[in-house]
């Protein structure tokens, strides 16, 4: 029996090295938050962004961008994308994996091989994640996807700027969607998928477009209000099928609207308070636009939530 409990002892011993020693590397808290101590330069003119995504990228938010950086006085944005359903950044990197919907999803003028466009420069990369964003970590590696794409866009010039676009769960989501919005960041896009995407050689810093953490705090607000001109709750950012039932994930214009708005603070570090809400969606058509009182409070929590984070490389107030 002395032999047994030796043995099994070493046998726990071993275990626990073994995991010591492969457990994926992951920058601390304190290391994470010197990366992001000194906020990045504001573009002087506007940029060739990529976008590497799914369905919560979409066709017509990439283009409300385009559309709000002209009218910020960025008239030289563009952008290209490459899009899936459900895509995890695993499916994108992996050549001989195929892209759900890819075909539908990149029928479009603005799509690009990835690959070829960071071989030729672009001036910014925005990646996000599959959800459910803990299946993604666990299943797909994201932590060592959002690598890849790191080192590859910097392979041309160290100096791109590479964001990771945080999204959202569905509206159902059993933990609670507020409660997600809320503590997904720290648990999973920056606590995990950044922290250990970051800790890779030649990765450098990724910042974080925290679309998120700005419909957690818009919803709160108009919920709060009792509703604005046009909208009144979190469902009036959300789609809703032909039979009027609300979609749980997919965005509606005035969505797509809010999480553009984001965009376009972050990547130019602008106040978007003026910007224009009339706006066409990515194949010309006009985009259902929210009121007035409803983009002002939309501009205002983007501004707030923005200067609020390092980790977007826009200066703190």
């Amino acid at each position: 029996m002395r032999y047994l409990v030796a043995g099994g002892a070493v046998v726990a011993v071993a275990l626990g090295a073994w995991w010591w020693l492969s457990r994926p590397a992951s920058l601390s808290t304190e290391e994470r938050a010197a990366r992001f101590a000194t906020p990045l330069e504001a573009p002087a003119q506007g940029m060739e962004v990529f976008h590497i995504g799914h369905s919560l990228v979409g066709r017509d938010m990439p283009a409300m961008v385009e559309q709000l950086a002209h009218a910020a006085g960025f008239e030289t944005h563009h952008h290209r994308s490459q899009l899936g359903w459900g895509a995890a950044l695993r499916q994108h990197w992996d050549e001989g994996e195929p892209i759900p919907g890819f075909v539908e999803e990149n029928d479009h003028p603005r799509h690009a091989d990835p690959r070829a466009a960071l071989a030729d420069g672009v001036d910014a990369l925005v990646l996000t994640e599959m959800v459910e964003l803990r299946d993604a970590i666990r299943y797909f590696d994201s932590p060592a996807h959002l690598a890849n794409w790191a080192r590859l866009a910097r392979a041309k010039d160290p100096d791109t700027r590479v964001y990771l676009y945080e999204t959202w769960h569905r509206l159902d989501d059993p933990d609670g969607w507020l409660h997600r919005l809320d503590t997904d960041p720290e648990a999973l896009w920056e606590g995990t998928l950044l922290a250990q995407a970051m800790a890779q050689e030649g990765v450098g810093t990724v910042h974080v477009i925290p679309a998120g953490r700005v419909m957690a705090a818009f919803v709160r607000a108009l919920e709060d209000r009792g509703g604005v001109a046009g909208m009144t709750d979190r469902t009036d950012l959300f789609a809703r099928g032909a039979d009027g039932a609300v979609d749980p994930i997919h965005l509606n214009d005035a969505g797509a609207y809010l999480v553009a708005l984001t965009h376009v603070a972050v990547l130019y570090h602008i106040d978007p308070r003026g910007l224009p809400h009339a706006l066409r969606r990515a194949d010309g058509s006009p985009a259902a636009a929210v009121s007035a009182e409803a983009a002002a409070l939309m501009q205002a929590v983007v501004a707030d939530v923005v200067s609020r984070y390092r980790v977007t490389g826009v200066q703190t107030g």
